[in-house]
């Protein structure tokens, strides 16, 4: 088994694909998250909705209701127990099957197997070493999650951008869910790195209908996006995520994260960001989990 990755996950919800130019990820011949500042609402694209029951009339309404519930879950700050299967950078390319705990501080996660195989006794050893650093030194992982800490916030935004950055159409409503596809509205105007790719992008949202909530998202870039002219890296196009979300015993929970970012950085390199998580078997905890009460949950 290969060296473990401790650093930022590949996972980045929902559009988190850049967190700044300065953290565009460089690797050789690979093909990768973002955040963004409130701007003023152009004027939507309105088309009626069909009823069901008391739904609102527009897609915008239906997405800001969506991103109001969205809202508040946030707030509550539930914390869970899961099993995850992750491919991505932070895995060095490999599946790895953990357990994940999270707290206040960050997910504290538990390494199973290595592309389907079992940890041997001797590298299960080494993780439960691994975890009691962690309670030793709890300062370092709290480093260690920042980086991904700030993915997930700014894939947050992207639901947030969705009322204000772009137009809806094709609205349909299939299988109790708002099927509705957005593409860029061109009268916003998008600040910084993160809302220039992500303005860049069309894609396709799905809403719950009765509870308002997000079941699934995705965006793919029609055309390459230039970071500083070109000069500094240039996204491609055909880059793309999907994120979905379901009810699981009555919380919403992201169980599948797709994410694949291809471009240019300066001197012909290249600057990737691809993962792919899937996430089950939730199991509500208290929210005021610590560091040590979840490393005891881990190894029991």
């Amino acid at each position: 088994m290969g060296h473990r990755v401790t650093g930022a996950g590949g996972m980045i919800l929902v559009g988190a694909m850049l967190c700044g130019a300065a953290g565009l990820r460089v690797q050789a011949q690979v093909a990768p998250q973002v955040e963004v500042a409130p701007q003023k609402q152009a004027a939507p694209q309105v088309q009626a909705l069909p009823q069901v029951e008391a739904a609102p009339q527009t897609p915008l309404q239906v997405v800001n209701a969506m991103v109001a519930h969205e809202d508040d879950d946030s707030a509550h700050r539930d914390r869970y127990e899961f099993l995850s299967k992750e491919r991505s950078e932070r895995t060095g390319g490999h599946l790895w099957t953990e357990r994940v705990v999270e707290t206040a501080s960050g997910r504290v996660r538990l390494l199973l197997a290595v592309d389907g195989k079992p940890l041997s006794a001797e590298e299960q050893r080494r993780e439960r070493a691994r975890l009691a650093v962690i309670v030793a030194f709890p300062s370092a992982f709290l480093l260690s999650e920042l980086t991904q800490k700030n993915d997930e916030a700014a894939a947050r935004k992207m639901l947030d951008m969705l009322p204000r950055a772009f137009l809806f159409d094709s609205v349909r409503l299939e299988n109790g869910g708002w099927r509705i596809d957005f593409h860029p509205n061109p009268a916003y105007k998008p600040h910084g790195i993160q809302e220039r790719v992500l303005y860049g992008m069309s894609g396709r949202v799905a809403i719950d209908a009765r509870q308002e909530r997000l079941i699934h998202v995705d965006g793919k870039l029609s055309k390459d996006v230039s970071i500083g002219f070109g000069l500094l890296a240039t996204i491609h196009a055909g880059s793309h995520f999907s994120s979905d979300r379901s009810d699981e015993n009555g919380h919403w929970r992201t169980v599948h994260v797709v994410t694949d970012i291809g471009g240019k950085a300066a001197l012909f390199k290249s600057v990737s960001r691809n993962a792919e998580i899937t996430r089950s078997e939730f199991h509500y905890l208290n929210p005021g989990i610590t560091i040590p009460q979840a490393v005891e949950l881990l190894e029991r």
